[in-house]
């Protein structure tokens, strides 16, 4: 028994009680049935009682699973394959809130669990399920969409027909929902069947995605439709037409399996359970061929028009899915979605790897614009964040807050304000917050950072922005980001200028003993050479005494350069003025080396080597007004009247010119970030030393 039953409109549910006469004055081997999934828990169970096979091309709601019927067979896709294809698009375009709007039936609530579970998968939370009867008027479903509009999610998810999907569309057009910033995605309850939407229905939903079931373009298809056209003439063929060929097929496929069977019946007497029904069904007739019937169904392969038809679990699967866009004109395919793979722009290129963020060809938005939405706009009526900065008179570069003396207004500027505001920018969502300086009405810094850090745990502020520390005591009643700044806390001393200054400096590479030891060589090398010159060469022989010493010596010094002329025979002098050379190069080349360490490099020397020294020594130290560091130079047992506050570099430089003596510092105690501010201005009057003491860096603080 089969029926053919109108699937763009479920506005009045038939009747299951009429196919009761109908199974009691007929021998039925199988069902091909029901047309929708609120026929079909009656219809599953009737068919379960009398061994009846039911297969459905068209009740596509998972909640029928639940019915664990063997003889239940889905010759159609369940609404639950989706939700993979649907959460695939929602994480591709980072929106982290959504809201499914759903008709309210077993139609409507069977994808909410699957959906539920995709979404928590990918981290996307649902903040409302707006479920719509199918009874409602268009008052009724306006004043549920004005309640959208007052939420800050803009990301719809619509799962329902065609019928009921128009006239919402329609109604979300009129007020407004359907333009710049809002995003609304179908399911192929409406993808699949929008030829059976009128032209106006689809200019409403210019803009909209959708998730539409795939069949690839097979032989099969294509001679089907054309059998199809010129059966019906200009009614489109839809996909739930095509999975009714290939049930019909199946079943017949099946029934020619078993025909050596022996197909006979039994009259039963059923109780169906239903109240409503208030009678029983007398002589129902059995099939005692259903199991096998079952079996060969279950068992069943062939490449149908809607693709390959094979059984899983008694339903077919869904593999790929197609992307639509929707236009004035109709759909234009952005892309696929595959089990294999996710998100792709065509089927025939392997895209395994890809960007999520390329995987769709250009959308066309609500509004007619390729801008992607931001899923979140700030309602009316938003509550802003308030983050609390600190109010501080030095190192203004981490936060400073500067008043308007005409308007009052206020200008928060730093690098930690701009770090927090790239930080929101980056956010899939809007969120609102206002910056609020912690001070007292006087507009005096209201104290130190554990106090402010302390009113965010009480609530007078949502959070906290600033050069905070992460400290484990502060953790404790309030949570912290991630740190942004270098961690640690270092010592800064002055350094003593060790540097060779004066006009004979280029005397002091060598020592005295090294230059009176360098002049006696030079005068032995000259005397060695006139000796041997004197007995070889003869024309040194003929030169005056004059000359042949300044021919010596004029031989000892060229050396230096190596630019001394060629020696005359002796072989000794040769000799000789190859050892002096060597000699002579080891001690230009290292002369030289330590003349040039002498007049480039700065030889700073801090005037304390470590932290030890400073607490033998007794010299006082300074520390940030404000900071934890207080308590850190407490713990390491140092006087507390030996602490000395400053509020920023210039204050910090002051007291390391004063010194000890004068009241001033000799060290200073304070967290790399800030330190570095000061080593930027006065990085040749002071040193950092060892050892650098743990610290957590700068980070965002919330409630």
């Amino acid at each position: 028994m089969a029926s053919r039953q109108g699937l763009s409109s479920t506005s009045e549910i038939p009747n299951e009680l009429l196919l009761v006469p109908q199974l009691q004055k007929r021998e039925v081997v199988a069902i091909v049935g029901p047309g929708n999934s609120m026929q079909a828990p009656f219809l599953i169970n009737l068919g379960n009682q009398s061994q009846v096979p039911i297969i459905s091309f068209s009740a596509t709601s998972p909640l029928l699973d639940s019915l664990r019927s063997p003889y239940f067979i889905r010759a159609t896709h369940d609404d639950s394959s989706q939700v993979n294809a649907i959460s695939a698009i929602i994480e591709s375009f980072r929106w982290r809130e959504v809201v499914p709007i759903y008709v309210d039936n077993e139609f409507g609530e069977g994808i909410l669990p699957y959906l539920v579970d995709a979404f928590q998968e990918i981290n996307v939370r649902i903040r409302y399920r707006s479920a719509i009867s199918l009874h409602s008027s268009d008052d009724g479903i306006k004043k549920e969409l004005y309640k959208l509009m007052t939420m800050p999610t803009r990301v719809f998810i619509v799962h329902m027909l065609p019928d009921l999907g128009s006239r919402l569309i329609s109604i979300a057009k009129e007020i407004g929902m359907i333009s710049k910033g809002y995003v609304w995605i179908v399911t192929n309850g409406i993808a699949d069947l929008m030829s059976l939407m009128g032209e106006s229905s689809l200019e409403d939903m210019h803009g909209v995605l959708g998730v539409k079931t795939y069949f690839s373009r097979s032989k099969e298809l294509m001679y089907f439709t054309t059998r199809w056209r010129k059966r019906f003439g200009g009614e489109e063929l839809n996909n739930f037409e095509c999975w009714a060929y290939d049930a019909a097929t199946a079943l017949a496929m099946s029934i020619e399996e078993i025909s050596n069977v022996n197909i006979s019946f039994n009259k039963t007497k059923i109780n169906t359970s239903r109240e409503d029904i208030g009678t029983d069904l007398d002589d129902l007739h059995v099939a005692l061929s259903g199991p096998k019937l079952l079996q060969a169904l279950t068992t069943v392969s062939f490449k149908g028009v809607a693709g390959r038809f094979q059984l899983k679990n008694g339903k077919l699967e869904a593999k790929t899915f197609k992307i639509i866009n929707i236009e004035e004109t109709g759909e234009r395919t952005v892309g696929f979605w595959r089990s294999e793979v996710g998100l792709v722009k065509s089927l025939r290129v392997n895209q395994t790897g890809i960007k999520i963020s390329d995987s769709l060809r250009t959308i066309t938005w609500p509004g007619d614009t390729t801008f992607v939405p931001k899923g979140w706009e700030l309602p009316t009526n938003a509550k802003k964040l308030r983050i609390a900065v600190p109010k501080k008179d030095g190192f203004n570069n981490f936060v400073k807050v500067t008043k308007d003396e005409n308007t009052n207004a206020l200008t928060i500027t730093g690098f930690c304000i701009d770090v927090f505001d790239n930080v929101m920018r980056q956010m899939p969502y809007a969120v609102p917050y206002e910056y609020i300086p912690f001070e007292t009405p006087d507009g005096k810094s209201r104290g130190s950072y554990d106090e402010m850090i302390y009113n965010v745990f009480l609530g007078e502020f949502d959070g906290a922005v600033g050069d905070t520390t992460i400290l484990a005591n502060r953790s404790h009643y309030v949570d912290f980001a991630l740190p942004y700044s270098e961690t640690g806390i270092v010592v800064v001393v002055p350094v003593k200028d060790e540097r060779e200054k004066g006009e004979w400096v280029f005397l002091k590479p060598l020592t005295k003993e090294l230059w009176f030891l360098t002049s006696a060589a030079f005068l032995y090398i000259g005397i060695m050479v006139w000796i041997f010159e004197y007995q070889a060469n003869d024309d040194f022989k003929g030169q005056t005494i004059l000359d042949q010493v300044s021919d010596v010596f004029y031989f000892s010094f060229s050396t230096l350069f190596f630019a001394h002329r060629k020696p005359s025979e002796s072989v000794f002098t040769r000799f000789l003025a190859v050892v002096w050379c060597f000699v002579v190069l080891i001690l230009t080349q290292s002369y030289t080396a330590t003349l040039t360490s002498m007049l480039t490099v700065q030889e700073l020397r801090p005037t304390v080597r470590h932290m030890d020294d400073l607490r033998k020594s007794g010299v006082n130290i300074g520390y940030q007004t404000g900071s934890f560091t207080f308590e850190r130079l407490k713990q390491m047992r140092f006087d507390e009247s030996r602490l000395k506050t400053y509020n920023s570099p210039e204050e910090m430089r002051e007291l390391f010119l004063k010194k000890s003596s004068n009241g001033g510092i000799d060290a200073a105690f304070d967290e790399v970030a800030y330190v570095k501010l000061f080593m930027a201005k006065y990085c040749s009057e002071y040193s950092i030393i060892e050892p650098t003491f743990k610290a957590d860096g700068f980070g965002f603080v919330s409630n």
